[in-house]
């Protein structure tokens, strides 16, 4: 997206406005300058206090204390410069783009030390703690401050005070200064939690003046608090008792689909001589007893319609005559009994994805009953108790078939069934209520068991961490549901923790894979650029072997750290076609010529790159001369070689993970849908895709950056790590061949295995002469 276009949502051109730049500029820089500068100020006593409880590392916060003191108002200079510069460029009618200028900071990714990386990661965190608080009015900024420069569309990456700039200036304020790495990050942790609040004041502020000027007064203020839609408009449609608008809290994302098709299935039902409105009533009003009825009554019609199949097949046989319900006290000791001693049956059931689990947990239940003197002949279960077995047994059925879920995480997650069970039991609210506890616990432990074989030491310690909160719920939990709220705050903590060494795996994957790019980039045009020179000449070995290796080595370096504008690039072709060109008037037996005397710095930095310095690099131009003065003379035979040269390699590319998914190649001569390649293209970061095995086996991407030089695009798996780099034409030859399609994203593992048990109990409606619960 060009970042001089203009908004299309702004109603009419706008000249550059210089009176409201510089306005917005001293409202802004200048406060955001200070409070850095008071907050840097009190970071020497907090390198202090660090060092007294800092362990091995005390000297480290110690020198960095010392530092930070000798170099205060170099690092609020240099913060404040940079932001100057984003500014002028806004100012210029050409926007910085902040992840240019972080990357451009150091020269190249492939030049970039490990605790540079670190260092890059954590602005880049400060910036999206800053922009998750502040997006709305973020948003708004963009807006009014393209507007007074010229009508510019600027974005995050754009905006000279959005706090992706922020984050550049923290890391150039800190850039020359002698920091241990441990000690940067926390400096740049300690800006995060000191400058948050000042930042998001100062957007504010500047947002209300330039509403006072008059700039794009109309556009959307930020709410104060969630509204209702009909609050404010009563035209605004009514979304009823399942709708997000009517209160997220209560809407999980499969209820208002449910109830939609809630009058159809009651349709189905009454043509194969099944009343809806009998038995448990019909759905209310509105809110979750509607939901839970409708609920009841699908699943009464299902067993209904399947007769005495159900019970032969859950080893279920009585005379309902002299059967009586268990009690909910009864239920919950039988159930109690079987979270501390789970049967081998159960757990075959788990493990076997043609069995039941419904159908395995009731037959469990009444067998188990004669534990507590009850004669499983005469019990049978209370309708609503059913309804909660069904559920949860259908529930983890579809989790367990649906997710990517084996060998032991499989396991784990299936020891939460009969947990699971005595929720329900308790507290029917648990399959409507998003927010309950024991949803959200399922939730979080689904997600950390997906796709987690313990590949990887992390891996191990989250599926450790997982193993842990399952044995302390199983060992604790008798009817008190507070357990899974404690549970699920401690897990979720843990699990943050996880997410964050993935965004920063997958961050890494990106500047790995951006560094790489640009390697290869400067390698080829390095390697234009000898070519071009070389064609058709006959040169001396001494000169071919230094174009070949040490200038061609120092070009590609230029390359990378500066670019084909900066001076080092340049000034090496030059000095090479500086010495073609000697080398042409030797070739032409001009005599007495003091030869190579202009590029004398040049060739020293040439031959400094590679490691010669000194005698050294004096023998090595040496030899050079001694060559061109051979040549002029007509004397092959005084010609010198070079010396020896230290051994220098650019660095290598990354391996690509094994498992990696397996590109087709050849998309010259293979055919593809230009449509698709052209979608693709257009894929937002962050998008997910399923990428196909040639085994069937799906494995979610997540499209994690797409690269300016090749416009290939980077995935990540779930872990973070770079599993796949294509370009859109071979990915669209993948669409065509079924092995790549668009990833359906779900609201978490509980609503997306509910989706999948309504659809079950909508198949089994539609369809009753071929009903079972699984």
């Amino acid at each position: 997206m060009s970042m001089t276009q203009q908004d299309p949502n702004i109603p009419h051109p706008h000249a550059r406005d210089p009176r409201l730049l510089a306005m917005a500029r001293d409202a802004f820089l200048p406060q955001l300058g200070d409070a850095f500068a008071v907050a840097v100020a009190r970071y020497d006593d907090v390198m202090f206090d660090r060092a007294e409880r800092a362990g091995a590392s005390q000297l480290l916060f110690l020198d960095g204390m010392r530092e930070l003191r000798r170099r205060r108002e170099e690092i609020a200079a240099r913060f404040r410069a940079q932001l100057s510069q984003a500014w002028q460029a806004l100012e210029t009618g050409a926007p910085l783009s902040a992840e240019a200028a972080l990357s451009s900071q150091a020269g190249g990714l492939s030049l970039v030390a490990e605790h540079e990386l670190e260092s890059r990661l954590a602005v880049r965190n400060l910036a999206s703690v800053v922009l998750r608080d502040c997006k709305p009015v973020l948003l708004r900024l963009d807006r009014r401050l393209g507007w007074i420069a010229g009508g510019l569309e600027l974005d995050a990456d754009s905006n000279p005070i959005g706090p992706e700039h922020i984050g550049v200036a923290v890391h150039e304020a800190f850039a020359t200064s002698e920091l241990a790495p441990e000690v940067r990050l926390v400096l740049i942790k300690l800006c995060e939690r000191d400058l948050a609040a000042t930042v998001a004041k100062l957007y504010e502020t500047l947002d209300l003046r330039l509403v006072r000027e008059g700039v794009l007064p109309g556009a959307p203020a930020a709410r104060t608090q969630a509204q209702p839609a009909r609050a404010n408009d009563p035209q605004a449609p009514d979304y009823g008792a399942w709708g997000e608008a009517a209160g997220e809290e209560y809407s999980p994302a499969w209820a208002s689909r449910f109830m939609q098709r809630w009058q159809e299935t009651r349709g189905a039902m009454q043509q194969h001589g099944f009343d809806p409105a009998d038995g448990a009533g019909a759905p209310g009003a509105g809110g979750s007893g509607m939901l839970l009825d409708a609920l009841h009554q699908l699943l009464q019609q299902s067993r209904e319609m399947r007769g005495g199949a159900e019970q032969v097949a859950g080893g279920v046989q009585a005379a309902q005559s002299a059967q009586r319900p268990l009690s909910q006290r009864e239920m919950l000791s039988v159930l109690s009994l079987l979270q501390a001693t789970p049967s081998a049956t159960l757990s075959a059931a788990i493990g076997d994805e043609q069995e039941s689990l419904s159908q395995r947990l009731k037959s469990e239940v009444l067998s188990n009953a004669s534990q507590l003197g009850m004669d499983p002949s005469s019990t049978s279960l209370d309708p609503k108790d059913e309804d909660a077995i069904d559920l949860v047994g259908m529930l983890f059925d579809v989790l367990l078939d649906e997710r990517d879920l084996a060998g032991r995480p499989r396991e784990l997650i299936g020891r939460l069934v009969v947990p699971f069970v005595k929720v329900a039991l308790l507290d029917r609210r648990m399959f409507v209520q998003k927010t309950h506890p024991a949803r959200r616990l399922l939730n979080a432990l689904a997600e950390a068991c997906e796709g987690n074989q313990g590949e990887s030491a992390a891996e191990r310690t989250l599926l450790a961490k997982v193993e842990e909160i399952i044995h302390r719920l199983v060992a604790e939990f008798n009817e008190n549901l507070a357990i899974f709220m404690t549970l699920e705050e401690e897990f979720r903590d843990f699990l943050e923790q996880h997410r964050r060494r993935i965004e920063i795996t997958e961050r890494r994957a990106a500047e790995i894979q951006r560094g790489q790019e640009r390697l290869e980039l400067a390698r080829s045009r390095a390697e234009f650029e000898l070519a071009s020179r070389l064609e058709d000449r006959q040169l001396p070995q001494a000169v071919a072997e230094f174009l070949r290796n040490p200038w061609q080595h120092h070009l590609t370096l230029a390359l990378l750290r500066e670019g084909e504008v900066g001076d080092a690039f340049v000034e090496s072709l030059e000095l090479a076609d500086g010495i073609l060109e000697e080398m042409g008037e030797a070739q032409r037996h001009i005599v007495g010529k003091l030869w190579l005397q202009n590029w004398q710095p040049g060739l020293r930095k040439v031959f400094s790159s590679v490691g010669l310095h000194g005698d050294a690099a004096d023998a090595a131009i040496g030899a050079l001369h001694d060559t061109l003065q051979a040549v002029a003379d007509a004397r092959p035979e005084l010609e010198k070689p070079l010396p020896e040269l230290p051994a220098v390699a650019l660095p290598q590319p990354v391996p690509v993970e094994q498992g990696a998914i397996e590109l087709v190649a050849g998309t010259d001569t293979l055919d593809f849908d230009n449509a698709d390649a052209e979608r693709i293209r257009t894929l937002p970061v962050g998008t997910w895709l399923d990428f196909i095995d040639k085994d069937g086996r799906v494995q979610p991407g997540k499209l994690s950056w797409v690269s300016p030089i090749s416009s290939r695009l980077l995935f990540v798996n779930r872990r973070g790590v770079r599993f796949c780099v294509a370009s859109a034409e071979e990915l669209a030859v993948m669409v065509r061949l079924g092995r790549l399609r668009m990833h359906v994203a779900d609201d978490g593992a509980f609503d997306s295995a509910m989706q999948g048990v309504i659809e079950r109990l909508d198949m089994r409606a539609a369809a009753p002469e071929s009903a079972t619960l699984h």
